[in-house]
């Protein structure tokens, strides 16, 4: 009997759905021992980097009603070979706090209640044998009044202890403080409100063994904080080093996954290397503890590329999620409340790909006053997942992706048209490849909308930045891009690379960009027009393309120096004599 190839289940949450429908898996099952050795772990990640489906993993590895499943969900994964003593031991609470719903107070309290009665009800339900009628969920009382019953029956009849997971336990305060709905928000994590008296009585069902452990997920501190009178007990790993790579993806996991995927879709191996490049430059930069750890991919956004790489053995022509668009409201939110501010910190991130930040404030009590000063920016966007650490004194972009997504607020920002007039020298590009016309079209239509002021700022870093941003928004159906690649002598700035799939398969245009102010250009003592390339210059590029070469031998490669002056204009150098073996 052939063997059925296992598939990409994109956005697929539920641990068991992901076995038994054949799924992809990369296997986290080893962090499961490695969490029982802590108590009430708390652990914070963005959007999108697999929290459900962890926390599926753990209630089905905790479940005494999977205890005959255990083979089956858990055959040739870690824990599978190294089970714990706790396997299949406990009663288990899955709570998900994104479906709540938010609105005014009441609103809240009513649908926290109705969500957590109904996960309460149906423990009950499926428990029976070990309840045995002797406590029922009744839908009108507390989620916290009927939580106790349980805790307090467990107790009396010595029964296996309750494991509690809450998922995205700041989804919906999250959307309070995001709409700047800050007295609702105030009111639903006040002493004695419904939000704390649920916590509590979390706290005290450890206290009396009746609840094994509780393991929390989600994307910002600030509620934990606010909890921290009702809930003091929570153990915070989310900048512990052991823990950075319990989500998301290192670099030998998705190895391995290309391995599974290239062997089973019997896809052209010689795509590897180019298919390796894109989705490092697209999803990978991710660092969470330490600047020296090893990256991570955002798994969500991977997954989606692959899906379609799967089905079609081609490069999609978006790379981009479109679910990670949303993430521009957040954005949006937490700088709109001082529309300068917003404009300097993403014209910095822009400009420079850079921020500075003080690595306390990742550790110190978070609350929402600070959340929208402008101090607090970074911090902000890195627990969103919009920054990472580069050293110990600057955080970065961690990728293209994020990249794209502040260079079109920066456009929006400054009223800088990208959707219009474009068409025509794009089409022209495609029929000649003619980067200096293609430069001159970038420089005539988007460098012109530029503010006066922001002249003042350019560097390197923005021309590449937005050129390319303004390139694969028209071109990505043909070509990827690479923006400061690493090779054995240096970074490239900026390289098209056709589409193996496409008509400009093989097609590698390398560009070095060069900046000068007005007064660095004066030193020339000529005009832009006499400007003469730089020998310096045409060796760095040199270097580039003898690395690209060793990759690709039989790549058509071109070379462009593109040196741009202050508010005076360009020059672009086309060494274009096309190299190849």
């Amino acid at each position: 009997m052939p063997k059925t190839i296992k598939r990409i289940l994109y956005a697929e949450a539920n641990y068991e759905s992901i076995i038994k429908e054949n799924g992809y898996l990369v296997d986290k099952t080893e962090y499961i021992a490695r969490l029982e050795n802590v108590k009430n772990p708390i652990f914070l990640r963005p959007r999108r980097f697999g929290k459900s489906l962890f926390c599926s993993m753990l209630e089905h590895y905790y479940s005494i009603r999977q205890k005959n499943q255990f083979d089956e969900l858990f055959d040739n994964t870690f824990i599978g070979s190294n089970p714990t003593p706790f396997r299949n031991s406990c009663l288990v609470l899955h709570l998900d706090f994104s479906i709540v719903e938010t609105g005014g107070l009441i609103e809240i309290q009513k649908s926290f209640n109705h969500v957590c009665n109904l996960r309460l009800k149906t423990l009950v339900r499926t428990a029976r044998a070990y309840f045995k009628d002797q406590v029922s969920v009744n839908e009108g009382e507390s989620a916290a009044s009927n939580l106790q019953s349980i805790l307090d029956c467990i107790i009396m009849e010595n029964m296996p202890p309750l494991f509690v997971i809450i998922d995205e336990y700041d989804n919906f305060a999250n959307q309070l403080i995001m709409t700047h709905n800050d007295l609702v928000y105030h009111k639903v994590t006040e002493d004695g409100g419904f939000l704390k008296t649920f916590f509590k009585i979390l706290k005290e069902g450890r206290q009396k063994r009746a609840i094994k452990n509780v393991f929390i997920t989600g994307v910002l501190p600030i509620t934990i904080d606010e909890l921290a009178s009702a809930y003091n007990i929570g153990t915070f790993i989310t900048l512990a080093p052991k823990f950075e790579s319990m989500l998301g993806f290192t670099q030998a996991e998705v190895d391995a996954l290309l391995d599974e995927i290239y062997l089973d879709y019997k896809i052209d191996s010689s795509t590897r290397s180019i298919v390796n490049h894109l989705i490092k430059n697209q999803y990978d930069g991710y660092r969470f503890t330490q600047e020296s750890s090893e990256s991570l991919y955002n798994s969500t956004m991977l997954l989606y590329f692959l899906n379609w790489f799967c089905e079609y053995k081609t490069i999609p022509r978006h790379l981009t999620d479109l679910n990670l668009k949303t993430d521009i409201s957040w954005v949006k939110r937490l700088c709109g409340a001082n529309p300068d501010n917003a404009k300097t910190f993403v014209t910095q991130l822009t400009l420079h790909n850079t921020v500075e930040y003080d690595d306390v404030l990742l550790t110190s009590r978070f609350n929402v006053s600070q959340f929208f000063k402008k101090g607090f920016f970074a911090i902000s966007f890195y627990y969103l997942g919009m920054l990472t650490r580069k050293d110990p004194f600057t955080l970065k972009l961690p990728n293209l992706n994020m990249r794209q997504i502040f260079v079109e607020y920066f456009n929006e920002l400054h009223h800088i048209d990208v959707s219009t007039k474009y068409q025509k020298i794009m089409k022209q590009f495609l029929k000649d490849l003619d980067m200096k016309n293609l430069f001159a079209g970038y420089w005539e239509l988007y460098i012109s909308q530029l503010p006066e002021a922001i002249f003042q700022q350019l560097n390197e870093n923005f021309y590449r930045t937005t050129f390319y941003e303004i390139c694969s928004r028209y071109l990505s159906n043909w070509f990827t891009f690479n923006v400061e690649r690493s090779y054995p002598k240096g970074r490239s700035d900026l390289e098209f690379m056709g589409k193996y799939h496409e008509s400009y398969a093989g097609i590698r245009m390398v560009i070095e960009f060069k900046y000068y102010s007005n007064t660095q250009f004066l030193k020339f003592k000529c005009s832009l027009g006499d400007f003469q390339l730089q020998e310096g210059d045409t060796e760095q590029i040199n270097g580039y393309i003898e690395g690209l070469m060793q990759e690709y031998s039989e790549a058509k490669i071109s070379r462009y120096v593109i040196y741009c002056v202050g508010n005076i204009g360009f020059k672009v150098f086309d060494l274009n004599q096309d190299i190849s073996c």
